[in-house]
């Protein structure tokens, strides 16, 4: 406690100080205000000064423009004062009267200096100055980086890793690859020397690119947590301000502060918020200068700290590798790039498992059909599906989560929330049965990794009237030519199933059509499927790699070839709508059999679906597509 008394003795100093000032200051200001009695002089009515300038007993007058203040010749009354003010009006014969009576007028003489004022004027300014800077100084230094003088100070956060909060690699899977990586960073941060004695040199940085909600943040905490040192988290955006300079001042003490505690992880998320590329490469015409200074000064940091003994390591995360700097990429900065990709099959069943663990299950829940369900989704997507299912239960008052609120949170997920407020008219349900079943039909017969699991007609999302979901048989990478014309005839499926019952087409499918031509412009232009173009690439590469996006732009190209490229896709979208109509022609009586039922349950799957689907043929005319 006399430690604290001591270091608290300052503060109070200047506490004391400050007021002192501050009541200085006030008393000043008080005192200015203070009527003067040596400047209290009575007034009179201007009348009366007239009626006294007329009996000539006036002897003189100072006049200003807010007062006259005169001075009588004699005292009518004892103890009536000699000198009287009045407030002027306009007057213009006052001159010429106080003439005519002798009297001498004059503007008014000069006050003398008020000493009090004088110190107020030169002293109290300064003094506020001084009092409010010493304010924001003392807020600065007590609230760290968020003082209203520290905007060039570093705003990460410091992760120091106890035993409650420590993330280990336990703690992250799908990304096995990823984590191997990285252990060579642990093993360097925990025992450096072994790698100095051969003469190796451990990377100064490591990139983690991949789609978002992979686990990049997730996985370079387990690397701090493993390595047990201070990690240094903060967002590329944090380091850009309104003032030029300001962002590199805060690298700058960013790295210092990372210096005081190393060996220690800097953490920097988004990266491309300030590593963008300098060049006009990317579209990017002029630069700006505030990013481009913060870059800069990156860039000389992961230079500078190359001959310290112990590690500083920076490690970062971006879903736009494409944008960056070169010089960002170059070995001696950021020489390794670690993909964090969206996890295979057995990742996603160990990252259920991890999820899983943080709510009550029901004996029967199998996460094996839970993990080949979700294809394609992150482990952000996986957490989310088991939180949903968990309130999914919550909500219906039950104590733990079944096989079925998964499966109701895996279609929440994929096509949105239901829509049971939203009633359609009979026939437009109608509508909507046909067109979902001729997707069913034309998709459970077309070749490729993914089978019907359920039809409905109840709405869903913002736009989905109805919706076919399939579900994938197998973890594939790869797509021929005959799966990718496969994938343009389910879609075109509902459709042609409009056309085969109703005669006409509706808006319904909209969103198909948009699908099916991207599909046939990437067989085109990107993947080269055409016979009569060859296989070369009429689509530029770049942009959106894990973000996604609209499709690449074309090549310049001549109109002949244009008018080629657009011939191909009509041609590939005409032939899968062909064979999509032979397909419901062939399976007319099946396609109103299913139909039928589904107007009635709203709702097919299981094992019912895949017995009615069962019996659905492939025609001869549409197994081979020319």
């Amino acid at each position: 406690m006399p430690i604290r008394q001591d270091d608290n003795r300052p503060t109070r100093r200047f506490g004391l100080i400050n007021l002192l000032l501050i009541g200085f200051g006030v008393l000043l200001l008080v005192s200015n205000f203070l009527p003067n009695p040596a400047n209290q002089v009575p007034r009179v009515p201007y009348s009366l000064f007239i009626d006294q300038v007329n009996d000539d007993n006036v002897q003189r007058a100072y006049i200003t423009s807010d007062q006259i203040r005169y001075e009588l010749k004699e005292v009518q009354t004892e103890g009536a004062p000699t000198v009287l003010a009045t407030t002027p009006i306009f007057d213009m014969d006052l001159p010429q009267r106080l003439e005519q009576h002798g009297v001498e007028f004059a503007a008014a003489p000069p006050q003398k200096p008020n000493i009090f004022s004088t110190i107020l004027s030169w002293v109290v300014p300064p003094l506020i100055f001084i009092v409010v800077l010493q304010f924001f100084a003392r807020r600065s230094g007590m609230g760290g980086a968020q003082g209203a003088l520290s905007f060039t100070k570093s705003k990460a956060k410091v992760y120091v890793p106890d035993e409650e909060s420590r993330v280990t690699f336990n703690d992250v899977a799908g990304v096995d690859e990823a984590k191997a990586e990285l252990t060579e960073i642990v093993d360097f941060l925990k025992k450096p020397e072994r790698y100095a004695a051969i003469g190796a040199r451990i990377p100064k940085g490591v990139l983690l690119i991949g789609p978002p909600g992979t686990g990049k943040t997730l996985l370079s905490k387990a690397v701090a947590g493993e390595a047990g040192v201070p990690f240094f988290i903060i967002s590329g955006s944090e380091f850009v301000e309104l003032f030029v300079g300001a962002g590199a001042a805060r690298v700058r003490d960013l790295f210092e502060e990372a210096k005081k505690k190393a060996p220690c992880i800097i953490f920097i998320d988004e990266l491309d918020a300030i590593g963008k590329s300098r060049s006009g490469s990317m579209g990017v015409v002029g630069g700006n200068d505030e990013r481009e200074q913060t870059l800069n000064q990156l860039l000389t940091e992961m230079d500078g700290f190359s001959g310290q003994e112990k590690p500083v390591i920076v490690l970062a995360a971006t879903n736009q590798p494409e944008t960056l700097d070169a010089a960002l990429l170059r070995p001696g900065r950021f020489d390794r790039q670690v993909l964090v990709d969206r996890p295979d099959l057995s990742g996603r069943r160990t990252i259920l498992e991890i999820y899983a663990k943080k709510v009550k299950l029901t004996d029967g829940v199998d996460l094996d059909l839970i993990a080949q369900a979700t294809a394609g989704f992150a482990g952000a997507d996986l957490a989310n599906l088991v939180n949903e299912a968990a309130l999914l239960a919550a909500r219906v008052n039950r104590t733990a989560v079944e096989q079925g609120d998964l499966n109701e949170a895996i279609e929440r997920v994929v096509a949105g929330l239901e829509k049971k407020s939203r009633v359609l008219q009979p026939d437009e349900k109608k509508v909507v049965a046909y067109h979902e079943v001729g997707h069913a039909i034309v998709g459970h017969l077309m070749p490729g990794g993914s089978k019907v699991a359920k039809i409905s007609i109840v709405p869903r999302g913002m736009s989905a009237l109805g919706y076919t979901l399939q579900l994938p048989t197998e973890e594939r990478f790869l797509n021929s030519k005959d799966d990718l014309q496969g994938q343009i005839a389910t879609l075109l499926g509902g459709r042609s199933a409009e056309e085969v019952v109703f005669g006409e087409v509706t808006t319904g499918a909209a969103n198909d059509l948009q699908r099916a031509t991207d599909i046939a412009e990437q067989m085109v232009g990107t993947f080269g499927m055409s016979e009569t173009l060859g296989p070369l690439a009429y689509d530029k590469q770049g942009g959106g790699r894990f973000l996604g996006g609209p499709s690449n732009p074309r090549r310049v190209v001549s109109d002949a070839t244009a008018q080629a490229i657009d011939r191909e896709v009509r041609g590939l979208v005409d032939r899968a709508h062909e064979r999509a109509l032979a397909i419901l022609r062939h399976n007319r009586g099946l396609l109103e059999t299913i139909s039928q039922e589904i107007l009635d349950k709203e709702v097919i799957e299981g094992e019912d679906l895949k017995v009615l689907l069962a019996q659905s043929v492939l025609p001869e005319e549409a197994v081979v597509v020319s």
